[in-house]
């Protein structure tokens, strides 16, 4: 079976999908708010996992609730959730079995278990979260075994985290993003594979 997986190119996602791909057929998709977003490095990293993977565009005007909540908050942790919401909304249109890299002590963007049994009862899908046991330290542990890896902070690294189009959007409206999202967000990209998991469990 299909499992359609959000996929940032980092290290969560990533890791989320290879477990995955030993019982399901796994398609990565990321989302953007913008068609000409350039996501280069993010299918390199596809590429990278061996995985197929799918771009896809919010539609139209979800940008804009997204600024506009973090602009009315102070805060961008609610336009985050919201916007993954949404994401996971869209590909359960898509998909029977549906995933993403949240982990054990993830807080934004984290469904709660109502939130979860909402989605899975207004759209039919299953939605997994194979991290959602690990602490961080684990998947650091595992993600050093068989992923190689870069870092940087948003903004520098070319990944596919919503974040990034968010504070473009705050500094489109004539706002310093640095008053809203916290400093030193670290970020991470895939760039290669050491030991491929899925080879192990066949």
């Amino acid at each position: 079976m299909k499992a359609g997986v959000l996929f940032s190119g980092g290290k969560d996602s990533s890791l989320a999908a290879v477990l995955l791909s030993r019982d399901y057929a796994v398609e990565l998709n990321t989302f953007v708010f913008s068609p000409e977003r350039s996501l280069h490095a993010v299918e390199r990293a596809a590429r990278a996992i061996g995985l197929p993977w799918f771009r896809r565009t919010f539609g139209e005007g979800l940008l804009d609730r997204a600024v506009e909540m973090v602009l009315a908050s102070g805060y961008p942790n609610g336009a985050i959730q919201m916007v993954h919401r949404e994401a996971l909304r869209a590909l359960a249109a898509e998909y029977r079995v549906i995933a993403d890299g949240t982990r054990f002590d993830d807080r934004i963007p984290m469904l709660s278990r109502d939130e979860v049994q909402s989605l899975q009862d207004t759209t039919g899908c299953s939605y997994l979260r194979p991290l959602l046991g690990f602490p961080r330290r684990e998947v650091d542990r595992l993600v050093a075994r068989h992923l190689q890896i870069a870092h940087g902070e948003t903004g520098r690294i070319e990944n596919g985290d919503y974040e990034a189009e968010i504070r473009e959007g705050v500094r489109a409206r004539g706002k310093d993003a640095a008053g809203f999202f916290p400093a030193g967000h670290a970020q991470s990209l895939v760039t290669g594979i050491i030991d491929d998991m899925r080879v192990r469990y066949t």
